[in-house]
């Protein structure tokens, strides 16, 4: 077998960049969507200020919720990049503090994920240090996550300070040392303030602690009084929250509280920064007075990798009157080229992500500073400027750019793969109770269960359906819809495995790599679907020696779903399940949008990487390798299975599902397509006209043969294909003198005898459905030209001798076309005589062979002779004119 150099033409593949990317993506893990990504470069901005467009500017910076960075700072980010996002935003606002005229930073809270642990407050501290050192002031407080107790009847007077280690890293001498005109702490060192200076104007900012007690309030209250000409910016970790929209802003009770008893009464107070809910937006809301108060809530701690690093800048421009925000991340710019993925955009100018609020600051301050007035007109655009030093050299990871399948069979095939699910082998509409989808590899075929069998009381056939909708680069295109879920109705409905196949049996001592498809229903909510199971492997914890937890421990001993934040979580029960269950968690799920989602354990490294859309999410199991399982269990799709029964119901669909009992790249995942390259063909030979070509090629796919031999075949199962090829058709493309169309002609070349071989080329081309691969060259064994088997001459039809000239001989009559056509009395040659270059029997003796002509019966001319030549001119005659009537008409040859 001869595997062929593809030609250099062009291929037809069609690409299709994601976006927008992708396809898909607002973001899993909070991600943009997995479409194509627009190069950062090109997407810069607003061109640079006109010189005229100077004003009173100045910026103040927002970090908002570092938890992340915090928490996986030694263990993720400093082995994979060698720094972490919070360290590298106070560096770059150190960096550039005068480039953007920043006289205050200010952090909002969750400087920690996990309180207790030393190694977060030593990160943290590792960052906010790098302010200190270069003499920009910050305020820093305290949230939900940075308290031992964090309920919210609970307040912070009520703390045993002694024991808070937010105070051993922060504690009220590191605030009051803050290179300000003024700052202080109040008596629990929780709470500060802060007077900065900025264009000749001052300002007071107040930072207030997770669950501020009336004492703290009448605390602020004061500081505000202390400074009654001073306007005030607020931060609290809990002010406002953001609708399930994702855009818009609503009030809390916590920050009604705050509203009430601090913020409407204080005219002076004019904007309020807040984190704690995850994405970004921002309202305006009259105080007492009448007057509108800004409300800005910033939060990315569920974006890709915990934030990826953004960060606040808002503009105040005191002479044009507005306050504009740009969300910001110097940690991308910062990172490797090499690391970067299309999720990693410096810049994010969404809704509530850039925006500019109009604010007349003179009039706004009025009441309590009307002497407030704007400086120096003397720096240009402060955003514009931070956008171009985050721009200037920057080149971020190329578009995400893969090619849409081009159909069910444009995947590719793995060893070792255990189980596969496509719902497209199903007719869509509802797949009833006792229904099945197909597990295309082995015997493991899903089946509905009965209501009765699922032990909801309020499930409806239609629950479940089969849709012609899926991811993009899914190549089933179908998906397994679950509808009307809710934990407190008790509706749900399930489809599982036999129980006793391989993959139910499997535990994965080399590891694993289980891929799926999922959509979270728009129609989804905390009440009805929060801690809901897409994929479960059934069974109970307790009784596979798990030892006991306060959590989940009759819950599966592996299951992949979502948490009531809208992220994917993934827990398994390692291959030791002494030592408990090890989780992976995404980003904030954006419902509406299909994600692929692959789970990859490599027992080598100890660790199970979640991957959303192609992405690595931040946190991840570790310390697991292998699963342990309950005997005799099956496999669930679309409900959880809790104390020994299915429960919670999955809301939204499930694609394609596939297991593999080994760690696998992207490059194998069901998002990659097949190797239409892949195509062999065997060598036809160049002796022997073929009866068929052959080679090898992908399963399913098309392969389509033209040039010298036609024809289309599909891919065998087994890889291997033929093409048929009719040596009669390979004849009829080599003899110019005959034509295929002609039946008569047909059978002509079916008695004629072959002259010699010759080669022709050929060409290859595999396809799926839209998708081609490049050609690949072969040739080809063809006849060579065939003559007509000798046959009498037709006789002329009767006409006027005309005398002429004699012809030459040697030349053709007029209207031939080289070809040896009998002429009356010409000594035509007898039946089974053999025609001048012929190949047949008595080829090699007798006149003719070598180039001579054959016998005429021309030579030694007479009166006979002449005669004879008169005879043949007025032949000649006859044929021209039939010829020129019916071209190309080849002499009859039926007497």
């Amino acid at each position: 077998m001869t595997e062929h150099r593809p030609l250099p033409r062009a291929s037809r593949r069609r690409t299709t960049a994601l976006g927008a990317t992708a396809l898909a993506v607002a973001a899993a893990v909070g991600v943009p969507a997995l479409t194509a990504s627009p190069d950062p470069a090109t997407a810069a901005a607003a061109p640079a200020a006109a010189p005229a467009d100077l004003a009173s500017r100045f910026t103040l910076a927002v970090l908002p919720d570092t938890q992340f960075y915090s928490r996986y700072s030694a263990s993720q980010f400093l082995p994979r990049y060698g720094d972490d996002p919070f360290h590298v935003q106070t560096q770059w606002l150190a960096e550039h503090a005068d480039d953007l005229h920043v006289p205050f930073v200010t952090h909002v809270g969750d400087v920690v994920d996990q309180v207790g642990q030393a190694g977060e407050w030593q990160a943290a501290d590792r960052a906010m240090s790098v302010l200190d050192d270069a003499g920009l002031p910050y305020s820093v407080t305290t949230g939900n996550h940075d308290v031992r107790n964090s309920a919210d009847t609970v307040f912070d007077t009520s703390y045993d300070l002694a024991a808070e280690p937010y105070l051993q890293t922060f504690p009220a001498s590191r605030a009051a040392g803050q290179p300000t005109v003024e700052s202080g702490t109040d008596r629990t060192g929780l709470s500060q303030f802060h007077v900065f200076e900025a264009e000749g104007q001052r300002f007071l900012s107040l930072a207030l602690p997770w669950r501020a007690s009336d004492e703290t309030l009448a605390w602020a209250d004061q500081v505000i009084a202390d400074h009654p000409t001073l306007p005030t910016i607020l931060t609290s970790h809990e002010v406002i929250n953001i609708a399930t929209d994702g855009l818009t802003a609503v009030d809390t009770a916590y920050g009604e509280r705050l509203w009430k008893q601090l913020i409407a009464p204080n005219d002076q107070v004019f904007l309020t920064l807040n984190g704690h809910f995850h994405g970004s937006t921002w309202k305006e809301r009259a105080n007492d007075a009448g007057h509108a108060v800004t409300q800005v809530l910033i939060d990315h701690q569920m974006d890709y990798e915990g934030g990826d690093g953004y960060l606040g800048l808002m503009e105040f421009d005191l002479t044009n009157g507005t306050l504009a925000m740009q969300t910001a991340s110097p940690w991308v710019t910062w990172k490797p080229t090499e690391t970067l993925t299309s999720y990693d955009q410096p810049l994010l100018d969404g809704a509530n992500q850039r925006y500019s609020v109009p604010v007349d600051f003179h009039a706004r301050f009025a009441g309590f500073a009307p002497d407030f007035r704007a400086g120096t007109a003397d720096e240009p655009p402060l955003i514009e400027r931070a956008r171009q030093m985050l721009l200037d050299g920057f080149t971020g990871a190329p578009p995400v750019s893969t090619e849409l399948p081009g159909g069910r069979a444009d995947h590719t095939d793995v060893d070792g793969t255990l189980a596969w699910w496509r719902p497209g082998e199903q007719e869509p509409g509802t797949l009833a109770p006792g229904a099945t989808v197909a597990d295309v590899v082995g015997d493991a075929d899903l089946t509905r269960m009965t209501h009765a069998e699922s032990g909801s009381p309020t499930a409806q056939d239609g629950d479940v359906t089969v849709v012609d909708d899926a991811h993009p680069l899914s190549s089933d295109g179908a998906g397994l819809c679950f509808a009307n879920a809710d934990k407190a109705a008790k509706r749900f409905s399930a489809l599982t495995s036999p129980g006793d196949t391989a993959v139910d049996r499997a535990t994965f001592p080399d590891g694993y790599t289980i891929e799926t498809f999922l959509e979270v229903d728009p129609s989804w909510t905390d009440g009805a679907n929060s801690w809901s199971k897409a994929i479960v492997r059934s069974g109970n914890r307790s009784q596979i020696g798990v030892p006991q937890t306060r959590w989940d421990w009759t819950a599966s001993p592996a299951a992949l779903g979502i948490s009531n934040l809208k992220e994917f979580q993934w827990t398994e029960v390692t291959a030791d399940p002494s030592k408990g269950d090890r989780t992976a968690w995404s980003g904030e799920i954006i419902p509406g949008r299909w994600l692929h989602v692959a789970l990859v354990n490599d027992v080598d490294t100890r660790t199970t990487t979640m991957y959303v859309d192609g992405a690595p999410v931040l946190r991840n199991a570790t310390d697991t390798g292998g699963q342990t399982v309950q005997d005799g269990m099956p496999w669930l799709f679309g409900s959880d299975w809790v104390d020994d029964a299915a429960t919670n119901g999955w809301n939204g669909c499930i694609g394609e599902t596939r297991v593999v009992d080994h760690p696998i790249g992207a490059e194998s995942w069901l998002t990659a397509r097949a190797d239409l390259d892949a195509l062999t063909v065997d060598e036809p030979g160049t002796e022997v006209a073929p009866t068929a070509v052959t080679g090898t090629g992908v399963a399913g796919a098309t392969v389509t043969l033209t040039g010298a031999v036609t024809g289309s075949t599909e891919v065998d199962e087994d890889g291997t294909w033929s093409v048929a090829v009719d040596p009669a058709d390979t004849s009829d493309r080599a003899a110019v003198a005959v034509d295929p169309a002609d039946t008569s002609d047909r059978a002509a070349v079916a008695s004629t005898v072959v002259r010699a071989t010759a080669t022709a080329p050929a060409e290859a081309v595999q396809s799926i459905g839209t998708r081609s691969g490049a050609a690949v060259a072969f040739a080809v064994a063809v006849p060579d030209a065939p003559t007509p088997a000798p046959t009498e001459p037709a006789d002329p039809e009767p006409t006027e001798p005309v005398p002429t000239e004699p012809s030459d001989p040697e030349s053709p009559a007029p209207g031939d076309d080289g070809a040896v056509v009998p002429q009356p009395g010409t000594g035509a040659p007898t039946p089974g005589a053999v025609l001048p270059g012929a190949d047949g029997p008595g080829a090699d003796s007798g006149p003719g062979r070598d180039g001579e002509l054959a016998f005429t019966g021309a030579h030694g001319l007479g009166v006979l002779g002449v005669t004879a030549l008169l005879l043949l001119a007025a032949g000649a005659a006859v044929l021209v004119r039939r010829r020129l009537v019916a071209l190309p008409r080849i002499p009859r040859t039926d007497r």
